[in-house]
C-alpha cells in the first residue's frame, strides 16, 4: 500500500478523513473499550463500513437523518461513524425522554432508520404508530421483536471503503437542546464545524495520543459528545462506561484498572465520588485531569474535590447551540487554593473565552456592558451552530448579526474571566428586586448538611414571587427550614435569602446531571407565566 497516497483518499476537514487516517496510521491502537471488547482504530473503520453499505442497501443515501435512541453502547460509536463518512446526518436522542417527547422528536427529525439500545425496546413498541417517516428499526446490542438485529444486518456486507463523498460543509449531525427550559429544538453542525471545537478543545485542555478517557457522560448530549471524539481525533483511548445510571464505585474502579488519565464529569458526579466512604482504597495516581461541565461548579465542592485530587481540574463552559465550548477555565487557573481570596475569586467563573470564540456581556438593548454589570452572554465563533433544524424563525432570534444570544445571565471582570450569573429565564423578580438562584445556591453548599441545593421562584401574593429552596440533605443529616433561612440571611442580602424551604431525597437532573428547574417550579406554576 502506498500509505501516503492513501491517506489523502478524503477529504480535509471531514471525520471521514479522521476515520481513515487513524485506522492506517494507529491500526493496532485501542480505540474504544466497552466491557470485555476492546476495538483498534483499525476494526472501527472496518465495522462503520460494515454499517454503510448496509444502510446504502437499505435506501439510506446521504443527506438521510439516521437516529440512535439508546444509552452508551459500542455500536453507537459505529452508527456516529456511518454518518461521518457516508454523509449521513446522525441524530442522537436521549433515553429519558417520555414517550410524548419521544414521538414529537422523532418525527421532527425525519430520521429514516432508527437504532434502538435495549433498555428502550418497550418503549419503541409502544409508539412506533404514531412516528411518521422512520421505515427501519434496528436494535442494538441484542435482539429485539418486530426489529432487525444490528449483528445480523452487517454481516452480509464488505468492509471495502464506500464511494461516498463528503464536505467539510456538509451537515453531519444534529444535537436537541436538553429542554431544561422549553420545547427541544435541534441544533445543525458540519463537519468544519465539530472539528474546529475538536481542535480547540485539545489544544486547550492539552490532550495527547496517550490519553485514556473514561466516558461516563452521554453521547447523545453535545458536552459528553464532543469531549469523546476530541479524545478520538488525536488518536487516544476511550473507555465507554454503561451510562444508564452513574456508579461512582465503578468509575473509580475503571479508571484504577484501565490506569485512565481523563474524566470527564458534571458537578453532581463529583458530590458521589466524594461521598464514597471507601474512595481512599482506589489507586487513582493515574488520573491527570478532570474536566467538568454542564452547570456551574459551586465553590465549596470544588474546593472539596481539589483538595482530595488535587489542581487537575478543568472546566469548560457552553450550550448545545454554541458547538459547545465558549469559556476555558483551565489546570493552572485552579491552582489558587492557597491564596489570597482576591485571587481565588476566579474559581466561581467559568474562565476566558477559549482560542477562536469572541464572548461579550450586552443589555437588553444589545449594549456592551462594563465588567462586573450583568448582562445576556452572547458568542461568536466559528464552532456555533449553523441553525436550528426546520426553524429559521427561531434561528433568527438566535442567532443576530453573527452573534448567538445564549440566554445566559453572567459578568466579567477586568481580566476577561465570565462569571455565570443564571440563565436569563430563572432570574428571580422579588418585590421588584432581581435575585439571581446560583448566588443563593453558593450559600447553600457552604451548609454542612447540605449535599445538593436548587432555588427557583415560586409564586408568592405579597412579592409576586419568593425565593424558593429545594434541598437534598447528606444522609444522617438533619435541619430546619428556620436553620436553612438563617444562615443564608447571615451571609446575603435578606431579599436574596430563601423565604421558604423543602426538604427533598433527590432532584430531577436531566442526562448530563443538570438540575431541572423546570420540573422543580411545573407544581408552582402549572396556570402562571413560569414553564
Amino acid at each position: 500500500m502506498k500509505l501516503l497516497k492513501e491517506l489523502s483518499r478524503y477529504r480535509i476537514g471531514t471525520y471521514a478523513d479522521i476515520i481513515y487516517r487513524n485506522a492506517l496510521l494507529y491500526p493496532d491502537k485501542e480505540a474504544f473499550v466497552y466491557g470485555k471488547e476492546r476495538i483498534t482504530f483499525f476494526q472501527f473503520n472496518q465495522r462503520v463500513n460494515h454499517l454503510i453499505h448496509a444502510l446504502e442497501s437499505l435506501g439510506i443515501k446521504k443527506g438521510d437523518p439516521i437516529g440512535i435512541l439508546s444509552w452508551n453502547c459500542i455500536e453507537s460509536t459505529y452508527v456516529t461513524g456511518a454518518a461521518m463518512k457516508a454523509g449521513f446526518i446522525v441524530v442522537p436522542f436521549s433515553p429519558r425522554l417520555q414517550a410524548a417527547e419521544l414521538v414529537e422528536m422523532i418525527n421532527d427529525s425525519e430520521v429514516k432508520i432508527l437504532f434502538v439500545g435495549p433498555q428502550l425496546f418497550s418503549v419503541v413498541g409502544t409508539i412506533k404508530e404514531k412516528i411518521k417517516i422512520v421505515r427501519h428499526y434496528m436494535a442494538l446490542e441484542e435482539k429485539a421483536p418486530h426489529m432487525a438485529f444490528y449483528d445480523d444486518l452487517i454481516q452480509a456486507f464488505p468492509d471495502r471503503e464506500p464511494d461516498s463523498w463528503v464536505d467539510e460543509h456538509d451537515p453531519f449531525i444534529i444535537f436537541y437542546t436538553s429542554g431544561t427550559t422549553g420545547t427541544p429544538k435541534g441544533a445543525i453542525y458540519t463537519h468544519y464545524k465539530k472539528l474546529e471545537e475538536a481542535r480547540t478543545k485539545i489544544l486547550t485542555a492539552g490532550l495527547k495520543p496517550d490519553n485514556r478517557h473514561v466516558m461516563i457522560l452521554p453521547l447523545f448530549h453535545i458536552g459528553g459528545w464532543s469531549h469523546f471524539w476530541a479524545f478520538f481525533v488525536i488518536g487516544a483511548t476511550n473507555i465507554i462506561m454503561p451510562n444508564r445510571s452513574f456508579d461512582p464505585s465503578a468509575t473509580l474502579k475503571t479508571i484504577q484498572d484501565e490506569k485512565a488519565t481523563d474524566l470527564h464529569i458534571v458537578p453532581t458526579h463529583l458530590v458521589g465520588i466524594l461521598s464514597l466512604p471507601d474512595i481512599e482504597n482506589y489507586d487513582l495516581s493515574s488520573l491527570k485531569q478532570i474536566w467538568y461541565a454542564a452547570s456551574p461548579m459551586p465553590i465549596e465542592l470544588l474546593r472539596k474535590g481539589l483538595a482530595k485530587f488535587g489542581p487537575i481540574f478543568g472546566q469548560g463552559y457552553g450550550q448545545t447551540e454554541s458547538g459547545p465550548d465558549i469559556a476555558i477555565l483551565p489546570e493552572e487557573a485552579h491552582r489558587v487554593v492557597d491564596k489570597s481570596p482576591e485571587e481565588q475569586r476566579i474559581l466561581a467563573s467559568c474562565g476566558q473565552p477559549c482560542l477562536g470564540v469572541h464572548a461579550r456581556i450586552v443589555d437588553d438593548h444589545g449594549n456592551d456592558l462594563d465588567p462586573f454589570q450583568v448582562g445576556e452572554i452572547i458568542v461568536q465563533s466559528r464552532s456555533v451552530m449553523v441553525s436550528y433544524w426546520k426553524k429559521p424563525e427561531t434561528t433568527d432570534e438566535t442567532i443576530v448579526d453573527g452573534w448567538l444570544h445564549t440566554g445566559d445571565m453572567g459578568y466579567y471582570d477586568d481580566r476577561g474571566f465570565i462569571y455565570i450569573v443564571d440563565r436569563k429565564k430563572d432570574m428571580i423578580i422579588t418585590g421588584g428586586e432581581n435575585v439571581y438562584p446560583r448566588e443563593v445556591e453558593e450559600v447553600l453548599y457552604q451548609h454542612p448538611e447540605v449535599i445538593e441545593a436548587a432555588v427557583i421562584g415560586v409564586p408568592d401574593e405579597k412579592w409576586v414571587e419568593r425565593v424558593h429552596a429545594v434541598i437534598v440533605l447528606k444522609e444522617g443529616a438533619a435541619a430546619t427550614p428556620e436553620e436553612i433561612i438563617d444562615f443564608c440571611k447571615a451571609r446575603i442580602a435578606k431579599y436574596k435569602s430563601p423565604r421558604t424551604v423543602e426538604f427533598v431525597t433527590t432532584l430531577p437532573k436531566n442526562p448530563q446531571g443538570k438540575i431541572l428547574k423546570r420540573e422543580l417550579r411545573e407544581k408552582y406554576w402549572k396556570n402562571d407565566r413560569k414553564e
